[in-house]
């Protein structure tokens, strides 16, 4: 490795990530070690996965590559996924579509227009209170606040307990810990879980208690997992408006392009290449149900498939000039969503909120600008921000 001073094993040091030379790193495997093994440590061994094409088609074929087993790299000392087999995220077809069909409705794009203005009301008053506080941390006054309340809409979390939403998942995100260990943030998803097997309600806790999959109710412990899952994938919209906005300070000429163009079709090609830029899933794993082979390297049944999903997106051989940030980029078949059985089945909501979230900032807004250093995420699991000081300076 003559252009790099690091090797495919450090493609699990959170230092890299957090420096971003990591995608340096990619660059190199794309081209040189595309199906990677990494041998086993304090980590399991599994295979890295680097391009596009690869990770697309591993993605869709749940059949030879399992969720089933977990879709996270963890410490071998942790075990197994405890959700494991349980949740829409840890599951594979069929039990996988008939999860999803049980609450599909509630994020599905005639929902997302039935609240869209909820959603962009609230999306105004948060930009409206960031541009007056002078500064704000995009991550936490912005990012986690709009994706904490979506998620808490989607639930059914009364507005007045959003807030308080918004305190105990950022409490859990910051701890490192799972949020099943947040106790107050469990015993407030156990009482909503009793009051809906009560009183029955329209929201996706209701669904998750009273909707039948595969002719039976889910467990108290399968609700409460699949609300973890919701939630903790919420991080990820919350740290991709984020980074959007630290994309747009740091690359003025298309900020100013975004408010000459905020009108059209811009807004939209604008949302879908933040989704690309900021990729803020790092990964997601599989685990081979058959032998099979990628790129002429054979993969044996029982091993762990890592799919390194900023690298996927900046592919040169599917996207044009890959470090460019092109607000105007089409096509854009990113990955930042999944695609196949297990896409993201939040994508069209967060699809909704970002292009809102763009219209509102370049209406709002004259100037993106840092107001301090950007403390970055130390994870191999999600990447952007963990603090982001900017200035909204007032159309």
């Amino acid at each position: 490795m003559t252009d790099i001073t690091f090797t495919p094993a450090d493609v699990v040091d959170p230092e890299l990530h957090a420096s971003g030379e990591v995608h340096r790193l990619w660059r190199w495997m794309r081209q040189h070690a595309p199906v990677h093994w990494h041998e086993p440590g304090d980590l399991p061994g599994f295979w890295s996965l680097t391009r596009y094409d690869d990770i697309r088609q591993v993605y869709q074929n749940p059949a030879v590559f399992s969720s089933a087993q977990g879709v996270l790299l963890r410490p071998t000392d942790l075990g197994e996924d405890p959700g494991s087999g349980l949740t829409m995220a840890l599951t594979d077809p069929p039990r996988h579509r008939a999860l999803r069909g049980q609450v599909a409705d509630r994020f599905s794009e005639r929902c997302a227009r039935s609240l869209a203005g909820e959603m962009r009301a609230e999306i105004r008053s948060v930009v409206t209170r960031a541009v007056e506080s002078g500064t704000c941390d995009v991550v936490h006054d912005i990012g986690a606040r709009l994706s904490s309340h979506n998620i808490g809409r989607l639930l059914g979390v009364a507005p007045e307990d959003r807030e308080r939403l918004l305190t105990w998942t950022t409490e859990a995100f910051e701890s490192g810990k799972p949020l099943t260990s947040h106790l107050e943030l469990m015993r407030y998803f156990i009482d909503m879980m009793y009051a809906r097997m009560e009183e029955p309600a329209d929201d996706a806790m209701g669904m998750f208690v009273n909707n039948e999959v595969q002719g039976g109710l889910l467990t108290e412990t399968e609700i409460l997992l699949s609300c973890e899952n919701l939630v903790g994938a919420a991080e990820n919209a919350g740290l991709s408006m984020a980074s959007g906005i630290l994309a747009l300070a740091a690359y003025p000429q298309a900020w100013q392009r975004l408010v000459r163009e905020r009108d059209g079709e811009l807004v939209r090609t604008a949302a879908e290449e933040v989704l690309r830029w900021t990729s803020s899933a790092t990964h997601s794993m599989r685990t081979a149900t058959a032998d099979t082979a990628v790129q002429g390297r054979r993969i044996a049944a029982g091993d762990r498939v890592v799919l390194w999903i900023p690298s996927a997106n900046r592919d040169e051989s599917v996207f044009p000039e890959p470090e460019r940030f092109d607000l105007g980029r089409q096509p854009n078949r990113h990955l930042a969503l999944g695609t196949g059985e297990h896409v993201c089945i939040g994508s069209t909501m967060a699809r909704h909120q970002m292009r809102m979230l763009l219209e509102t900032l370049a209406e709002l807004v004259a100037v993106i600008e840092p107001a301090g250093d950007v403390e970055p995420l130390r994870s191999i699991a999600v990447n952007g921000p963990a603090h982001a000081p900017v200035r909204l300076v007032p159309r």
